[in-house]
């Protein structure tokens, strides 16, 4: 059966690195550009994400996720680099509309953050399995409780894509037309929420009972089915994220 998440099975040595070293890549990821805010560092962390995301051989996954984002951030480009309150300096003009060095420079700032976020993040969901995760997170001391959240929210949009896919083909099989121009589509979707809103109720009441059967509020410790997922190099690396955070945090300070 496939697998309702985003984790893309592949031999890598980025796959093989543990859950817990990749949130502290993604801290670690985060943070730096904040603390020394420069282009140069935003780019480095931006090409590090991709560096990363090439070996790991899921790069084509986050096509569709970073399409989505630049959609967005080109709106935060026009409207900062056009109506920013500190706009001085005229860059270029099409018409009526000019856009300033201030406001561009602020919106690529803001448009590189994203990017390093959200490659980070991918970095993390497309090379690690939501079940080692949240057992690595459990095993930190985490209440099992919110590790079945964090679950239940990496499996919540493949699962809802692959509830649409399946009524969407049951309505074709009935004679619903699905594929044509824009409006078409629209009346096809629309008669597709209701039924993926229902189904996803029902799914997780049918989770709650399964796992109350399990004895999931059980106060027994629980034991572990799987040996924990160890990488060789995991405490080096954190060790290194964490005294180059140190590090661009005095130099941030003291120069």
């Amino acid at each position: 059966m496939k697998s309702i998440s985003l984790y893309e099975e592949r031999a890598s040595f980025v796959h093989d690195v543990d859950p817990i070293t990749k949130l502290w890549y993604i801290l670690f990821a985060i943070l730096i550009p904040i603390i020394l805010p420069s282009f140069t560092i935003s780019f480095l962390f931006v090409g590090i994400s991709l560096v990363l995301l090439l070996a790991a051989q899921v790069i084509r996954k986050t096509i569709p996720v970073f399409g989505f984002v630049f959609l967005i951030l080109i709106t935060v480009v026009i409207i900062q680099g056009m109506f920013k309150p500190e706009n001085e300096t005229v860059l270029f003009q099409i018409g009526p509309l000019t856009m300033y060095k201030e406001g561009l420079l602020y919106a690529l700032t803001i448009t590189l953050r994203v990017i390093n976020i959200i490659g980070a993040f991918m970095i993390l969901i497309l090379t690690t399995k939501p079940s080692d995760l949240v057992e690595s997170l459990v095993r930190k001391g985490m209440s099992p409780r919110i590790g079945y959240v964090i679950s239940s929210v990496f499996q919540i949009i493949p699962e809802m894509m692959s509830s649409m896919g399946t009524i969407m083909d049951a309505q074709r099989a009935r004679g619903m037309e699905t594929e044509g121009n824009l409006l078409v589509r629209i009346k096809a979707f629309l008669p597709l929420l209701g039924p993926v809103v229902l189904g996803s109720l029902i799914n997780t009441k049918e989770r709650a009972m399964a796992l109350e059967v399990r004895g999931f509020n059980s106060q027994v410790p629980k034991t572990y089915l799987y040996e924990e997922k160890k990488y060789r190099y995991s405490r080096a690396l954190q060790i290194a994220m964490l005294l180059l955070t140190v590090t661009a945090l005095a130099w941030r300070i003291f120069l």
